[in-house]
């Protein structure tokens, strides 16, 4: 239980600087990096939210969506602004 509130915890840390490397930085390039990182931590903390509570880990499937639409939009305007 105490492993699955670090890795919420860890998730929300991307997520702030997901905001720092893409606005802060003005870096499409660390945006992206940090995005795909964040994604990957929320499919992992779905996964350990399962165990505890179905219900808590299907109300993060919206969130991870939402990410996956910004990771696309990032991933654009990395490759459309050199």
């Amino acid at each position: 239980m105490k492993a699955t509130i670090y890795i919420f915890a860890l998730q929300f840390v991307f997520n702030i600087a997901w905001s720092g490397a893409f606005f802060g930085l003005r870096s499409p390039y660390y945006g992206l990096i940090v995005i795909v990182l964040l994604w990957l931590m929320i499919l992992l903390t779905i996964f350990k939210f399962w165990q505890v509570s179905r219900n808590a880990a299907l109300l993060l499937v919206p969130y991870i969506l939402w990410v996956s639409f910004a990771m696309a939009l990032n991933y654009n305007i990395m490759v459309l602004n050199p």
